[in-house]
């Protein structure tokens, strides 16, 4: 499973775009997130994480860490967030946590067309430490 978890980061971090990756520090909070066509995703590994994997989804990856804490640790979080298109369509994004050892993360799938571009907000609260993230993506059907 250890293998599975460092095949998805070098792919998370490596097979993106270099601004892909990104992270906002909302006070103790340093928080890193992505959001990435599922089709990047191998069949196996997509499989492991129960994603479907399809032309038209992508996935939202965010983690966060304490860096208040020695080494930064992961920690658990409520994550919120929604996904609006520039016709105003808005879908709610469901958060699902995975951990894997030390690693915690939080996965939403999101469903697309050819050339749709969103804007995303995601609310995240940690202990009442609270902040939001925003970001545009546009996503294409390959």
């Amino acid at each position: 499973m250890t293998r599975i978890l460092c095949l998805l980061s070098a792919l998370l971090f490596t097979a993106l775009p270099v601004n892909a990756e990104q992270l906002k520090d909302i006070g103790n909070l340093e928080v890193h997130y992505s959001s990435f066509p599922s089709t990047f995703l191998t069949p196996e590994i997509a499989s492991t994480y129960r994603i479907q994997r399809s032309r038209y989804s992508a996935i939202v990856n965010v983690t966060v860490l304490d860096k208040s804490q020695e080494g930064k640790p992961a920690v658990t979080a409520v994550l919120t967030g929604k996904a609006k298109n520039l016709l105003g369509t808005i879908k709610n994004l469901t958060f699902r946590e995975v951990r894997e050892g030390n690693a915690i993360y939080y996965l939403a799938e999101l469903g697309h067309a050819n050339e749709e571009s969103f804007s995303f907000t995601i609310d995240i609260n940690r202990n009442g430490t609270n902040g939001q993230i925003a970001f545009q993506q546009t996503f294409f059907v390959d």
